[in-house]
């Protein structure tokens, strides 16, 4: 087997534990890391929670004395500052590793080459770009905001063939199945924040919290923030949402009712403000957008959408029934085109997972 070959293999194993922090890491990225001597896996860890030991910390210490010499494959640039933890290219350095293998670079500015710069330095072998596009997928969020300053937005819809959420009546329950609604609850939980408006609140009295997952338990997962566009004050005090008002952000004119819950008002700010307030002032890098066609459109229409999950049920509502976005184009030119990069059947429905185009096509 040729050594990338080799690398693949072993990388592959490193992502895998990294998803075991898919649901727990916010706002800290999900990383893996396996220590390998003689061909043999000698040690494994993953990043479990913002303030315990990163990956490379459990793989060392599952690895013990047999680190010396060895490789060490991690899903991310080992970090090179002292946070709540020790930097772990300097753990690296101190175990004796030989070799160490990078899937992806990590742009935070503390980062950012430092650690790859740390290990060369010791003269340890680096390696780096492997399984790197994989690698990526696990830290969306992370990845674009240490670039950019900007959370990776996801806008979710559900619609039928026809692209209606409702009747005309407003009666929307259920257009898709039970298996799409479960797994929507996944991409709630790798998000920092749910973002809704406050007519799907009144509509629904949806909670938009993680209530169940496969193969996880709710107990470790970091619950997303949820926040209501309520620019006229509408929300309803007994609103189930506000059960959990420490996890509710309100953007909208100030109510000290609400203060007294202890929900977190926002001053009324266009959409791209509000997205990169999120990450700067609370490390929120993976927005989660459940809304109505006013708000989904606005965030398409601003450019701010970077993924659009589309559940498509099998099924047809009529001219009548509300649409799915409130769009509206003249001519071909204006058109928003989407290049999918998913598509899976969820139970008895479709869903698709499309990425925008840059130019209309």
């Amino acid at each position: 087997m040729k050594q990338l070959e080799i690398d693949q293999y072993w990388m592959q194993q490193a992502i895998g534990l990294a998803k075991q922090g898919q649901y727990s890491t916010k706002p800290n990225p999900n990383v893996g890391c396996v220590i390998v001597k003689d061909g043999q896996l000698v040690g494994k860890g993953f990043h479990p929670r913002a303030g315990l030991g990163h990956a490379e910390v459990f793989a060392l210490k599952d690895a013990g004395a047999q680190a010396q010499g060895a490789t060490a494959y991690v899903t991310l640039e080992p970090c090179a500052h002292y946070g709540r933890t020790p930097p772990c290219a300097k753990g690296l350095v101190e175990a004796g590793v030989a070799r160490v293998v990078i899937a992806c670079h990590d742009p935070n500015p503390l980062v950012a080459g430092k650690g790859i710069k740390i290990l060369q330095d010791a003269g340890i072998e680096v390696t780096a770009g492997i399984c790197e596009e994989q690698a990526k997928q696990l830290n969306l969020g992370f990845l674009k905001a240490m670039a950019t300053g900007k959370p990776y937005v996801r806008l979710k819809v559900a619609s039928s063939l026809d692209g209606r959420t409702a009747m005309a009546s407003g009666e929307s329950k259920w257009i898709t199945g039970t298996a799409s609604r479960q797994d929507v609850q996944h991409w709630r939980a790798i998000s920092g924040a749910v973002i809704t408006g406050v007519d799907t609140v009144i509509a629904d009295n949806c909670l938009l919290n993680v209530r169940e997952l496969h193969g996880a338990e709710l107990g470790n997962v970091v619950q997303p923030w949820r926040i209501i566009l309520d620019r006229q004050g509408r929300l309803a005090l007994d609103a189930a949402i506000l059960a959990q008002a420490d996890t509710v952000m309100v953007m909208g004119s100030f109510r000290q009712e609400l203060a007294d819950l202890g929900v977190l008002q926002l001053p009324v700010m266009p959409l791209a403000d509000l997205v990169k307030y999120l990450v700067e002032k609370h490390q929120i890098y993976d927005v989660l957008v459940e809304a109505g066609a006013t708000l989904s459109t606005a965030f398409l229409t601003e450019g701010l959408v970077d993924e659009l999950i589309s559940y498509v049920a099998p099924t047809l509502l009529g001219t009548s029934a509300r649409p799915m976005l409130k769009t509206e184009f003249n001519v071909m030119a204006e058109q928003m085109r989407f290049r999918p990069i998913e598509v899976t059947c969820i139970g008895d429905d479709v869903r698709l997972r499309l990425v925008p185009m840059q130019e209309a096509v």
